[in-house]
């Protein structure tokens, strides 16, 4: 379950997913699977060779790619997901969800 996200912050990735950038977008989620992880960042890129490439210069796995809609997405959760974040510069998200 998604939480935590403000309609427009949805329309702008979405917009960038579709254009074919390496978008980001974090927000709370509850997960049964990792109950002790509150949120989740979605890295989402339309073009899917574009999407892997960025998997593994992270060193992320890229079957790992949710790939079964308009908007591929690779779910970032745990430490990667602050390093990366931290990494990109995109403070804003780190600091809103206490990351």
């Amino acid at each position: 379950m998604a939480f935590g996200l403000r309609r427009a912050e949805l329309v702008e990735w979405k917009k960038r997913v579709a254009a074919g950038e390496i978008a980001y977008m974090t927000h709370y989620w509850l997960e049964p699977r990792w109950p002790d992880i509150t949120t989740v960042t979605k890295v989402g890129c339309a073009d899917l060779g574009k999407l892997s490439l960025w998997c593994r210069t992270n060193g992320l796995n890229p079957a790992f790619i949710h790939a079964r809609d308009d908007y591929p997405h690779y779910d970032l959760i745990g430490s990667k997901q602050r390093e990366i974040l931290a990494r990109e510069g995109l403070w804003e998200q780190i600091e809103r969800f206490g990351l």
